[in-house]
């Protein structure tokens, strides 16, 4: 079945290699989700095993793209893929590489919690759960948008990028007060900054993943904010 028009495809090898790439993408899409929801929640829960947990899945995420690049490769160098195909498969190795840098920037949000664990709590985390869940769900919402072709949703969330990016900007702001009133502050306030940093490039990683949603189905780049 093709992935965009819903028409059948002549061979049935390849209609399981389309679908084995839907999966793919999909249990990739869910590991890097799981790594992100669970790098702040150990951080706000102040547990080790629970950041743990989330680097411990970089491996899989890692694996995942090396089987996404080469099924993609496969079928572009064996099966000819008509246009709407030949998106499917580009957009597929697409995602997957973003998907990949999300699973890194989770991995650094848990090293970060893991070095914040050691000092005592700068301020309550309210800022950053609140920032993490907006970019959990875009994250969600862009990988449903792909499995979906629902460019609704793949816009909804170009739409929220900006919300994050001044969620960023505002705990970087309260962040530097903080370190300009006590030098002592300065390590764990930069440390959170960092992670501010880190989940705002996962948001802007879930807009790729939902631009190159719009340009599969579409077959033209979107524009932000237009």
């Amino acid at each position: 079945m093709d992935p965009i028009t819903g028409k059948a495809h002549v061979s049935s090898d390849y209609e399981n290699e389309l679908g084995q790439l839907r999966s793919l993408l999909n249990d990739m899409g869910g590991k890097a989700e799981f790594m992100t929801a669970k790098s702040i929640q150990g951080l706000v829960e102040k547990d080790e095993r629970i950041s743990r947990e989330a680097i411990g899945y970089e491996e899989d995420v890692d694996r995942l793209e090396g089987d996404i690049n080469e099924i993609c490769i496969r079928m572009l160098a064996l099966r000819q893929p008509t246009a709407s195909d030949l998106r499917f498969i580009t957009t597929g190795m697409k995602i997957a590489s973003d998907l990949e840098r999300i699973g890194d920037l989770a991995v650094n949000v848990s090293e970060r919690a893991l070095e914040l664990l050691q000092e005592p709590p700068l301020k309550p985390y309210v800022e950053l759960p609140r920032m993490a869940e907006t970019v959990r769900l875009m994250l969600k919402n862009s990988l449903d948008s792909f499995l979906n072709g629902d460019l609704v949703l793949a816009r909804s969330v170009i739409e929220r990028d900006d919300e994050v990016d001044d969620m960023n900007e505002e705990l970087f702001r309260e962040l530097l007060t903080y370190m300009m009133e006590d030098s002592k502050t300065i390590g764990r306030a930069t440390r959170l900054t960092f992670i501010s940093k880190y989940l705002e490039r996962i948001a802007d990683h879930s807009t790729n993943i939902a631009e190159a949603v719009i340009f599969m189905v579409e077959g033209s780049h979107p524009r932000r904010n237009a």
